[in-house]
């Protein structure tokens, strides 16, 4: 049987006797906790999901420990402006064990009905020999599919000609600024006296 829990804004999936580290809980080692928000319960007769929370479930853990997580680094930085700010952070928990699992309604499983579930009673039936030899030589009768080869596309590729009137019109462009600048060094020359 599990259930999922939500504690301090997360949601975890428990077992009983797991060993959980949810956000800090106010209370002392060996003190009871319970969980009133339980989203959902699987057990051997299936799953029983809350709308959001299940009223009829709940779950009891024990505190065992208080403690503080792995450091984490907080560096903030600014490019070329000499802002480097380094600052490290400890999130606190608690480590709660998780004893009881309870759902109204439904019966916790024992362990003989758990062994009598693991061992099923089956009838062994004897079959007639014959029955066997033609299921045999229908088998080594049948024959492979076969597979057709794949069909690969055929692309054609389009031809692009050039337009002669664009090659022209390069040229004459061209032909009008070298007459533009030779204008211009003329203008220039007259100008100085050269």
């Amino acid at each position: 049987m599990y259930a999922i829990v939500q504690s301090g804004g997360k949601q975890y999936r428990v077992s009983e006797g797991d060993f959980v580290d949810v956000e800090r809980l106010s209370g002392e080692v060996g003190q009871q906790v319970n969980f009133d928000n339980v989203l959902a319960v699987g057990h051997q007769d299936g799953v029983q999901f809350g709308t959001p929370t299940l009223s009829t479930a709940k779950v009891v853990g024990t505190i065992a420990d208080h403690g503080k997580s792995k450091k984490i680094l907080v560096f903030k930085f600014k490019r070329r402006k000499m802002y480097r700010r380094k600052q490290g952070h400890r999130q606190l928990f608690t480590r709660v064990r998780i004893d009881e699992i309870a759902l109204t309604g439904v019966t916790k499983p024992t362990r003989q009905d758990k062994a009598s579930e693991a061992k099923p009673e089956v009838a062994v039936k004897a079959k007639p020999t014959a029955e066997k030899a033609t299921t045999t030589k229908k088998a080594a009768t049948k024959k492979a599919p076969t597979k057709k080869a794949p069909t690969k596309k055929v692309v054609t590729k389009k031809v692009v000609t050039k337009k002669a009137k664009s090659s022209s019109a390069k040229v004459k462009k061209s032909s009008a600024r070298s007459a533009a600048k030779k204008a211009t060094g003329a203008k220039q020359a007259k100008k100085t006296g050269k």
